[in-house]
């Protein structure tokens, strides 16, 4: 391994899944925050909820699924694995599912000036349904998905994959973007309202 290849995040990882597990690991953190955001008594605190829409949406989202839907997916159809029908055709679907919830919940709080009531009802619901979703996918590509990606893919596939997720996060993201939603992961960790 060369010094500048060491220098850059994802290459203390063997596999590309190795990293999508600890992105699971971290929108965790916030999908915790979003429990108890959902249940928190009185007015909705806005500023945590936006935090947490922004995480979901430019971590979870725009990070995290698009380096499985742009890369690690169409790599598995390469290695034989259909997208229609079987399991990544499940993720892509939830992926799908869950934007709806996150837009949900956008909405919600930007009614919530106006009809703090209803919008509290639909953030929570939004909120709740996402949180059921994300828990089970999680679980469905840690242990069958990521299984199955390690079991087809070589150690060149992956570490060809992992240098795609570095550049996607270059290209996509840009600099420091991965230690801004870090930190927003922890600040809302210890939110316990």
């Amino acid at each position: 391994m060369d010094t500048q290849a060491a220098a850059h995040g994802h290459h203390h990882f063997e596999r590309a899944t190795e990293v999508l597990k600890q992105e699971h690991r971290l929108i965790e953190k916030v999908l915790a925050a979003v429990e108890k955001l959902a249940g928190h008594p009185g007015p909705i605190p806005v500023e945590p909820w936006e935090k947490a829409i922004d995480f979901i949406r430019n971590f979870a989202d725009k990070c995290h699924h698009l380096k499985e839907e742009g890369l690690l997916f169409p790599m598995l159809e390469e290695h034989g694995i259909p997208r229609e029908g079987g399991p990544v055709g499940m993720m892509l679907m939830e992926h799908e599912e869950g934007r709806g919830y996150v837009r949900g919940m956008a909405a919600a709080l930007a009614a919530a000036k106006g009809d703090a009531e209803g919008a509290k009802k639909q953030l929570a619901e939004n909120a709740r349904a996402y949180l059921r979703l994300l828990k089970e996918h999680i679980a469905k590509e840690d242990q069958i998905l990521f299984e199955m990606a390690d079991a087809h893919i070589g150690p060149q596939g992956q570490r060809r994959l992992l240098e795609q997720f570095e550049e996607h996060e270059r290209e996509e993201m840009g600099p420091g973007v991965h230690e801004k939603y870090l930190e927003i992961a922890n600040e809302l960790e210890r939110f316990n309202g």
